[in-house]
This record gives structure tokens, C-alpha cells and sequence, in this order.
């Protein structure tokens, strides 16, 4: 006959408490393995036991490669990257900052699925996020490096029928789904002559993003149209605005191939707003009006989804956008995108870094 057990009841609990403790660690395990396949969830495990890291969210190959072309990347030597899900997070120091770089593809899905994974997976403190954009602003020019305190989202709409005019309610308005807060698009205001008024599309709504906080009762949504990004990393930025920038394109030009260069050096500058969507903007009429009803400067395709899904998870967070053309031409340099887009990358990666080294 086996001999009882004398544990006492304090002991009990404890072991207990520990078993709970180790089942609930397994769960997590099992849960991530599920996500991801098990070597990349194996390699993601190791990689966070070196964090933090700072996340480096960047939209495509062709700005990011200027990035791991710098001496100021180094790569990590045991695991310089890992595949999951369909994106490839790099790992090793931007100086003294270790940094998991990951490019997003493009557009609004992309970058918001990106950033979730890397939030997700990762143990990441903060993340900066850095690009090329079209600008909005014709006192600013090609190469001028932006930073927003304030970044939207415009291409959620509420697309009114026609005959309803701006003091019509909207459907579902009176449900709290929709709103008339932040004006909208009404497209008779941009007939062409002999058009003869009025127009069967009539106009569309901005809409606020429904969130979802991390730390808020889940299912409970908030609404945000300005999402800020982090104060703190905002008022370091300030820093930024007398470093200098490259003006030309092929500085050691040739007879055949000479230098092409900016009128003036371009700058740094803090700005209020920016905005994204899923559109490629090349028209003047929609970037004049996006300046003039919403204020923005840089008009993108990604960085509102990122710094969404950033406020949502609480992850401080930066977008720094270099301006390669103004949006739909309007000026001499306007539409040089072809010609300066890679200096306006360039550009982009030298403040991204330099902000970086601030963190440091």
C-alpha cells in the first residue's frame, strides 16, 4: 500500500500556483508556434530574449535598400533575419539601437498587417517609420524631409447619395457609425467648363477609423481621425531640422551623365498633418484640396495604417517622409518624381538614421 502524502495545504497551493504558472507559459508557446511555423517560432524566442528592439517600418525595397546599404546598419552575425508570414524582419543596430527593420509593401493592408506582425511577435519599444511621399505644400520641395505630429487616415468614406446636400444626415449617422465632423469631397465642385453643374456622384464623407486599444475593453471601439504620434519622440525630432541633406543626383557627374541638383538645399521640417490612403494622388485638384480642408503636407500610401495599428497596440511611434514630387505637378520641379525619387529616399534613410542615433 503506497504511503500518503503529508503535504501541507501552503504546499499545496504553491505547487499549485506553479503548475498553473508553467500551463499557462505552455499555452503561450502553443500559441505562438501555431501562428508562425515552429522554427520561426523557435528563431522568434531567441531573438527576444535579446530585446528591445526598435521597429524599422519601411514601405518598399527601393527605400529601404539605401538603409541596409549604410555603414550605419550592421546586421546581427547569428541571425541576420527570419521569415514569417511573408515578410522578412532583419535584425542588428542602427548605432547603438538594436533595430528590427521590416519592409511593408505597398499600401494600407500591408503596412497595417506588418506592423501587427511585428508588434505581435516582437518585443519592440517603439517604432520609426520612414519614406518617400508626395507633398501637398507648394512652399516645400523635393527632397524636404517631413515629420508630422498628426497623421489620418482619408480613404474611409461615407459616399452620399445623390439629391442629399451637406445638411442631410448620413446613413447610420444617427448610430454613432458615421459622421459629418470632417467635411467632405463634393464633386461638383470640380466640374470643367460646359459641364453643366451638379454631378450624379455628389460627395463623400471622411470617416474616423474605428480602434480597438490594446489596453481597452475588448469589442469597445473609440473613434480617431488626427492620430498623434509619440510627444516625446516628436520634440526629439526637433533636432533634426538643421542637419543637411543631399540636393543633387549623381554628384560626381560626367560630360555624359552630369549632376542634376535641386534649386536650393533641401531641409527638415516639422509639420502639423499628413495623410494616407490606398491612392496613388497625381492630381492637383484632390492635393489642393487636401491642403486647403485638411491641412496636411506629405500624402502617402501607408503611414497612417502604421501608426494606427501603433496606437492601438500602445507603441510609441514616428513617421518621417521625404518629398519627392508635388502631387499631381504645379511647379518646374513638380514632376520629377522619376528623377529625384531616389534622392528623396536617400534623404529619408539620413533622418531616419539620425533620429535613430538620437534614440541612442
Amino acid at each position: 500500500m503506497a504511503a500518503r502524502s503529508s503535504s501541507s495545504p501552503a504546499q499545496t497551493t504553491t505547487t499549485l500556483a506553479l503548475l498553473l504558472v508553467v500551463a499557462a507559459a505552455a499555452a503561450a508557446v502553443a500559441a505562438e508556434a501555431a501562428a508562425v511555423a515552429a522554427d520561426a517560432a523557435r528563431g522568434v524566442r531567441q531573438v527576444n530574449r535579446r530585446g528591445p528592439y526598435l521597429g524599422v517600418v519601411v514601405p518598399n525595397g527601393f527605400e529601404m535598400e539605401p538603409l541596409l546599404r549604410s555603414p550605419a546598419f550592421s546586421p546581427a552575425k547569428k541571425l541576420p533575419y527570419l521569415d514569417v508570414a511573408g515578410r522578412r524582419f532583419r535584425f542588428g543596430t542602427i548605432g547603438e539601437k538594436k533595430v528590427i527593420i521590416v519592409m511593408t509593401g505597398l499600401g494600407m493592408l500591408n503596412s497595417g498587417v506588418t506592423t501587427q506582425l511585428l508588434l505581435t511577435l516582437f518585443d519592440v519599444e517603439g517604432i520609426v517609420h520612414f519614406g518617400i511621399a508626395g507633398n501637398a505644400d507648394p512652399d516645400l520641395h523635393i527632397g524636404d524631409v517631413t515629420v508630422p505630429r498628426y497623421w489620418a487616415h482619408t480613404g474611409l468614406w461615407n459616399w452620399q447619395r445623390y439629391g442629399d446636400g451637406p445638411e442631410k444626415e448620413l446613413a447610420l449617422e444617427s448610430n454613432g457609425d458615421y459622421t459629418r465632423k470632417y467635411g467632405a469631397l463634393n464633386f461638383s465642385d470640380y466640374g470643367v467648363a460646359g459641364g453643366g453643374g451638379g454631378n450624379l456622384l455628389n460627395g463623400v464623407w471622411y470617416q474616423p477609423e474605428e480602434v480597438f486599444p490594446a489596453d481597452g475593453t475588448p469589442e469597445s471601439r473609440r473613434h480617431e481621425f488626427w492620430v498623434p504620434v509619440d510627444g516625446r519622440y516628436y520634440q526629439l525630432a526637433q533636432k533634426l531640422e538643421a542637419m543637411p541633406l543631399e540636393r543633387c543626383v549623381n554628384r560626381t557627374g560626367t560630360a555624359t551623365s552630369p549632376a542634376t541638383c535641386l534649386a536650393r538645399a533641401p531641409a527638415v521640417a516639422r509639420v502639423e498633418r499628413g495623410c494616407s490612403a490606398s491612392v496613388f494622388v497625381d492630381n492637383a485638384a484632390y492635393r489642393q484640396f487636401l491642403r486647403s480642408r485638411l491641412g496636411v503636407t506629405p500624402i502617402d500610401m501607408e503611414s497612417a495604417a502604421v501608426v494606427l495599428v501603433a496606437a492601438q497596440q500602445g507603441a510609441p511611434f514616428i513617421a518621417i517622409r521625404s518629398l519627392s514630387d508635388l502631387a499631381g505637378g504645379g511647379s518646374a520641379e513638380s514632376n520629377e518624381a522619376g528623377v529625384f525619387a531616389a534622392l528623396a529616399a536617400q534623404n529619408a534613410v539620413a533622418v531616419a538614421v539620425k533620429f535613430i542615433s538620437l534614440l541612442s
